[in-house]
C-alpha cells in the first residue's frame, strides 16, 4: 500500500474569474501526507500549455488518421533535487511552494472541442525507486490577450439581398439587415434589424441564428463543423408588404471565445439573418462576429477605439497586477521574452524566471503552518540583457505530433 496520501497540487487565483494570461505569475502549493518515513527520488512540478488535434477519416483500407500538436511553453521546478540514493521525508503532512511566470507570447485561450483541445495545466510528479511515479494534475483556465486587428472591426454592420421568386410564386423579395456591433462578450445582447420588402404572393418569416464554426487542421487537411448556438423566429410577413423585424440576440454565457491565433484549430462566429420561404431558396445575410472576454471588453472597449492601429491593441490582463510598460514592445505588442537562467545541471531543464519581482509587485503568498514546511525555491541572479532577446517562437518552436492523440498522462 502506498504511503502517499492526499497528493494534490493547487494554484493561487489572481482574479475573481480564476483565469490567467501571458505574463501572469503562477504560484501554488504541492501537498501530500506520508503515513511513514518515505524515501523520495525526485519531486518536481511543471506548468505547460499544449494544443492537440486528432481525427480519423474513411474506413477499412482507406482509413486515415490526422494529428497535430503545438507546445506553447513548458516550465519545470525541482522541489526536491533528483537523487539516486533518495531523500527521506518524515511521516506527516508536507507542503512545497512553487512559483512560475507564464511567458509572454501570442498564445490561444483554453479550448475543448470534438476533435481537439488547448490545455494549460500544472503537473506534479513524485518519483521513488522501484515504484511507478505518482502524478497529479490541475488544469488552469487561460485567456488570450490577443484580439483581432481593430481596422477589421466596425461598429455597425449592414448587408442586403434581393431574390426573384421562382415558378411557384410571382414577384420579388428584398431584405436588408444591420447589427449594432461586431464585437461581443458572453452574456451581451446583439441588436439586429431586418427590413423586408415582400413583393410576392408568398408568406414568409424572418429567422435569426448565431452560428459557431470550428476548423481543425493537420497534415495539410482540415475538419470543420458548423453548429447553431441559438435561433429566434420573427413574425409572419404577409404578401405585398414591407416590415421591419427586430431581434435581440443574447450571446450564451458559456460560449467559447473566438479563437484565431492557433494554426491547428480556429473558432469563428457569425450571425445569419434569413427568410424562411416554403418551396423556395431562403435568401440570407451573414454578419461575422467576434467574441472576447468581458474583462477585455470592459477595460478596452473595442468599438470606442480609433481604426487603423499599428497592430493588435493591448488587451487587458486577467491579472490584478499592472501590465508591463509599453516601451520596447515586441511582436503582437507584447514585451520581448525574458532570458532564461542557465540549465539546471541535475535536471537538464531550463526554467525561465520573471523580471525583478517589483515589476508586478509580486510576493510569495503565505500558507498555513504544517508539520513540515518547505521553503519556496530561491530565484537565480538577474542577468543583464545586452542584446536583443530572441522572439517567443525562437524560444518555443512549434512541433508536429505524428504519434496520434496524446493523453493527459503521456510522457512529455
Amino acid at each position: 500500500m502506498s504511503p502517499i496520501k492526499d497528493f494534490c497540487v493547487t494554484y493561487d487565483a489572481i482574479n475573481e474569474e480564476g483565469t490567467f494570461s501571458s505574463g501572469d505569475p503562477l504560484s501554488g502549493t504541492v501537498t501530500f501526507t506520508l503515513t511513514k518515513d518515505t524515501k523520495v527520488k525526485c519531486l518536481s512540478v511543471k506548468a505547460k500549455g499544449d494544443a492537440r488535434v486528432h481525427w480519423t477519416e474513411g474506413t477499412g483500407d482507406n482509413k486515415r488518421s490526422y494529428s497535430a500538436h503545438r507546445r506553447y511553453f513548458k516550465l519545470k521546478e525541482l522541489l526536491l533535487a533528483e537523487n539516486e540514493k533518495g531523500t527521506v521525508l518524515p511521516k506527516g503532512t508536507h507542503r512545497f511552494k512553487f512559483r512560475f511566470q507564464i511567458p509572454q507570447g501570442d498564445m490561444p485561450s483554453s479550448f475543448k472541442g470534438l476533435h481537439g483541445k488547448i490545455v494549460y495545466m500544472i503537473e506534479v510528479k513524485m518519483s521513488r525507486s522501484w515504484r511507478l511515479p505518482s502524478i497529479e494534475q490541475n488544469e488552469i483556465k487561460f485567456v488570450s490577450r490577443s484580439v483581432p486587428r481593430l481596422d477589421q472591426m466596425v461598429s455597425t454592420q449592414f448587408g442586403s439581398v434581393n431574390k426573384e421568386m421562382g415558378m411557384f410564386s410571382k414577384g420579388e423579395v428584398q431584405m436588408s439587415a444591420s447589427a449594432n456591433r461586431k464585437v461581443c462578450s458572453p452574456g451581451d445582447t446583439l441588436s439586429i434589424v431586418a427590413n423586408v420588402k415582400n413583393m410576392s404572393s408568398k408568406t414568409m418569416r424572418a429567422k435569426f441564428s448565431l452560428q459557431q464554426k470550428t476548423v481543425y487542421r493537420a497534415s495539410g487537411s482540415t475538419n470543420s463543423g458548423d453548429i447553431s448556438l441559438c435561433k429566434l423566429l420573427g413574425d409572419t410577413i404577409a404578401p405585398n408588404s414591407e416590415v421591419n423585424v427586430t431581434c435581440q440576440l443574447e450571446i450564451p454565457a458559456d460560449v467559447i471565445y473566438s479563437l484565431q491565433n492557433c494554426d491547428i484549430v480556429s473558432v469563428d462566429y457569425y450571425v445569419k439573418v434569413y427568410l424562411d420561404i416554403s418551396f423556395s431558396f431562403d435568401p440570407e445575410v451573414v454578419f461575422p462576429l467576434i467574441i472576447i472576454p468581458s474583462s477585455l471588453a470592459k477595460l478596452q472597449p473595442v468599438e470606442a477605439m480609433g481604426p487603423n492601429p499599428a497592430g493588435p491593441f493591448w488587451g487587458a490582463s486577467n491579472s490584478d497586477f499592472p501590465p508591463p510598460a509599453p516601451a520596447g514592445l515586441g511582436a503582437y505588442a507584447y514585451p520581448p521574452p525574458v532570458p532564461t537562467q542557465p540549465a539546471n545541471i541535475s535536471s537538464g531543464y531550463n526554467n525561465p524566471w520573471p523580471q525583478p519581482a517589483t515589476q508586478y509587485g509580486f510576493s510569495i503568498p503565505t500558507f498555513p503552518s504544517s508539520s513540515v514546511q518547505h521553503p519556496a525555491p530561491t530565484a537565480p541572479p538577474q542577468f543583464q540583457q545586452e542584446a536583443e532577446p530572441p522572439s517567443y517562437m525562437d524560444l518555443f518552436p512549434p512541433s508536429q505530433d505524428t504519434q496520434g492523440w496524446g493523453g493527459t498522462n503521456q510522457k512529455s
